[in-house]
């Protein structure tokens, strides 16, 4: 329905005043970097908004604020209306700074706010006045006796009249009591002395979550890389969040899930605000890392926000990696796979990895939350900056190597090929051959990693090998070997499995 109503909006609810309030929020992130993208949301809003958008926000807040208010000594009745709309009732901790003798008595969430549809509900039988085509067309007044699939019906001294609702204006007489325009938490509280009293509240919200991105920039022979850090922030809560402190939470915080989530109860508009500048400072906190933004910020009800997660790192160095890995691994049975021509299947083309160290003579040594690590190169002849490839990380310690894969290689390829495989049932024995040639066609000479997994048993031995190997774990094998420009390398080796 798109009708317009002229009407004032009163709240009927008469409590002590409520007066400056300091507010601050934790927001927590559930969300898959590779799948979740607040775009998603702000394409359901813009198509008719997917009702139940605020529900599947992976993420929470925890919200904190601080009022005061003026209360009289006994009962007061206080209604706090500026609350998430999405707050879980369950959650709310309530404390009296001032008289910690102030308890709370009851406590309800009042969420159904004003609509049109729910004012011509509270208007049937009473008389109001349509006029057609936005206010330009002809006026009817009567008693509404309906406001149903976008139809109201009137009757008047000359019958029963059915108007279309679609571009109707509508004028309604008194408003009745009792609507809400804001969600409201309202308490009735037991105080033991009058005056101002400073409150604090806590409660989780949801349609709130965040997404770390990282963006890196490779020099040109590939060892060293600027990378920038950003924090998208999603806010579907039902509120804004004005001059407001925040933190971030990065780490697997365990929170039971209900199994169907509640309706929303209103419509959302989003939109994107412009990145702002300062970053956040990260501790440990529990088994978990803290960010905290170190000024305030504003976080708009319905957008998404961007910030810096840490200063720009320039300079850092990185390590270019070719991988071929054509074996893959599933050794998952309790017998040896003793079929000639299995094979669980690897990468038929060799990757290409970047690797850095996160530490601070690299200087990294943050934690780095899990996120989208998109990475660029400058093309020489005219000074742009190219995308090369992208991949995800999960949470990683200071100290740690980050290794992502950007693609393929174009001008190294790999090709390995079975050369001999027996088997001797009675001795429990399996002899398997192979030949990997790895050729490049590029003008330099290229160092690759080749590795091998021995997928068939969990017993086995290189019996023969052309070129020296290292063992990773258990199950694998590896060189490292330079391939020059134009040229090829092959690696033969036998392995024997027993059981």
């Amino acid at each position: 329905m798109n009708s317009r109503i002229k009407s004032c909006i009163l709240i009927g609810i008469l409590a002590p005043a409520l007066h400056g309030q300091d507010t601050s929020l934790t927001v927590y992130s559930s969300a898959d970097p590779g799948g979740f993208d607040p775009q998603r949301y702000i394409d359901q809003q813009r198509n008719g908004n997917n009702p139940n958008a605020a529900w599947q926000v992976p993420g929470f807040g925890v919200v904190k604020q601080i009022r005061e208010i003026n209360l009289k000594t006994g009962r007061n009745e206080v209604p706090f209306t500026d609350v998430a709309q999405f707050l879980d009732p369950t959650t709310v901790n309530f404390m009296d700074l001032t008289d910690p003798r102030t308890s709370v008595l009851e406590q309800s969430f009042k969420f159904d706010l004003v609509s049109t549809s729910k004012l011509l509900e509270r208007y049937l039988d009473k008389s109001i006045t349509v006029s057609l085509n936005n206010g330009n067309g002809p006026s009817h007044q009567g008693i509404l006796l309906s406001a149903t699939q976008g139809k109201l019906v009137l009757k008047n001294d000359l019958g029963i009249k059915i108007l279309p609702s679609d571009d109707a204006q509508i004028q309604l007489g008194d408003l009745p009591g009792g609507f809400l325009t804001k969600p409201t938490l309202l308490w009735l509280l037991d105080a033991k002395r009058d005056g101002k009293h400073r409150i604090r509240t806590t409660y989780q919200t949801g349609g709130l979550t965040w997404r770390s991105d990282y963006n890196l920039v490779l020099n040109q022979d590939d060892t060293m890389a600027d990378m920038t850090a950003w924090v998208t922030l999603l806010n579907l809560s039902g509120m804004s969040y004005p001059d407001t402190s925040l933190k971030l939470v990065a780490g697997d915080v365990q929170r039971i899930q209900p199994k169907i989530a509640p309706p929303p109860t209103r419509r959302y508009q989003m939109d994107t605000m412009a990145a702002e500048s300062s970053s956040f400072e990260e501790k440990a906190f529990f088994e978990y890392h803290l960010y905290t933004l170190p000024r305030k910020t504003s976080i708009p009800a319905n957008t998404t926000h961007q910030l810096t997660l840490f200063p720009a790192v320039q300079g850092m160095a990185v390590e270019k990696e070719l991988v071929y890995a054509p074996s893959g691994s599933m050794r998952t049975g309790r017998n040896p796979y003793t079929d000639p021509n299995f094979s669980p299947g690897g990468n038929d083309k060799i990757g290409v990895y970047i690797s850095f160290k996160n530490d601070k003579e690299n200087k990294l040594g943050v934690p780095l939350p899990k996120g989208r690590i998109r990475t660029y190169k400058e093309d020489p002849d005219d000074g742009t900056l190219e995308f090369i490839g992208e991949d995800l990380i999960d949470h990683t310690a200071r100290n740690e190597t980050v290794r992502i894969k950007l693609g393929d290689a174009f001008d190294v390829v790999g090709e390995r090929t079975k050369t001999n495989f027996t088997m001797d049932k009675g001795r429990k024995t399996m002899t398997e051959s192979f030949k990997i040639e790895i050729r490049n066609q590029k003008d330099q000479a290229q160092q690759v990693t080749v590795q091998e997994r021995l997928y068939r048993w969990n017993t086995w031995k290189i019996t023969e090998r052309n070129l020296p190997f290292e063992k990773i774990n258990a199950d694998t094998i590896e060189w490292k070997i330079n391939v020059p420009s134009e040229g090829s390398k092959t690696i033969n080796y036998t392995v024997v499995y027993t059981w």
